[in-house]
């Protein structure tokens, strides 16, 4: 558990707004939340199960496979009990360490998301354009190396966010117009140049979600032309298909984070509302689409599924 320093300064509680100009719904917005977190949840925990119990799981897709629906259910979880706290009780206070431990939780694990979608590309890289030596670059030694180097990487990307904030006096209004905590929301209340934190907090996450962006589209290219290389109709589909729902997860992620990101930097026009909600997107969306896609889409998963709940629907 981290405990942050907060000894030379420890502000009073914050105010979390929740999404300002619909106070009004908040009763009736939280109603859709909790439904797809639930999904979030069930969808996540099922896939653990299954990669856990089923022996022919145990391979590196779906090792990486867990990984990302453990880190989906921390951001998730990091901010949608919160969320639904504040449209249903109306409890909107939150503590100056409670604030950073959710804002580290929800940057972390955004990053670290980004970084096993792009193991799971260089995975499939290697699975097709290097099917024969598969097993003996993908090892368990490698597979450990790649989980313990991305996750120490996220950690060690967000950690100086939490540093940058505790530095800050907060002096003016301590109301967050948000449903979470988010390092530049937060950092924007202080009474102090804040220009280390508005270039911290955007360059270098930004520029280590695009160095896997780059990454994952040069491992698509390559696979593509490897794909079209193939002599055989049907295993240009098979190939495709084992990507297709990889390609759905990495859209549903980037495209609204990219979004929220660049708009809360550059988007003065855009209404804050309407941020706000688009923001909250890729918290609750991703988390649960992900168990759904690869349920479908991925033959394994799904016949262990099927057999999952056929045997439990006899019993």
């Amino acid at each position: 558990m981290i405990i942050f320093n907060l000894s030379n300064y420890n502000p009073g509680p914050f105010i979390l707004v929740g999404i300002p100009g619909l106070e009004h719904c908040h009763v009736w917005i939280g109603i859709p939340f909790c439904i797809i977190y639930v999904v979030a949840l069930v969808g996540n925990c099922t896939l653990l199960y299954l990669i856990t119990v089923e022996r022919s799981l145990h391979e590196p897709m779906f090792f990486f496979l867990s990984m990302l629906a453990m880190t989906d259910l921390i951001l998730s979880t990091a901010g949608v009990p919160k969320s639904l706290s504040i449209f249903w009780l109306g409890a909107r206070e939150i503590t100056f360490p409670g604030c950073l431990t959710q804002m580290f939780f929800h940057h972390c694990s955004f990053v670290l998301d980004s970084a096993i979608l792009m193991a799971m590309a260089f995975d499939r890289y290697v699975a097709i354009c290097s099917p024969l030596r598969y097993a003996t670059i993908l090892t368990p030694r490698t597979i450990t190396k790649i989980a313990v180097g991305i996750s120490c990487r996220s950690f060690c990307i967000i950690l100086p966010v939490v540093f940058l904030l505790t530095r800050l006096p907060f002096c003016r209004t301590r109301i967050i117009p948000h449903t979470y905590c988010e390092h530049i929301g937060v950092a924007r209340l202080a009474c102090a140049d804040i220009s280390i934190n508005i270039w911290y907090g955007f360059c270098v996450p930004i520029m280590t979600v695009i160095s896997d962006v780059i990454l994952i589209a040069v491992s698509y290219t390559l696979i593509l032309c490897a794909v079209f290389r193939l002599p055989s109709r049907d295993a240009r589909q098979k190939a495709l298909g084992t990507c297709g729902s990889h390609v759905c997860v990495i859209l549903m992620f980037y495209i609204p984070a990219f979004f929220s990101i660049l708009a809360h930097r550059f988007g003065h026009n855009v209404p804050r509302t309407f941020h706000i909600l688009f923001a909250n997107l890729y918290v609750v969306i991703p988390p649960a689409l992900n168990p759904i896609v690869y349920g479908v889409k991925t033959k394994q998963i799904r016949e262990r599924v099927i057999l999952l709940f056929s045997t439990k629907s006899s019993e």
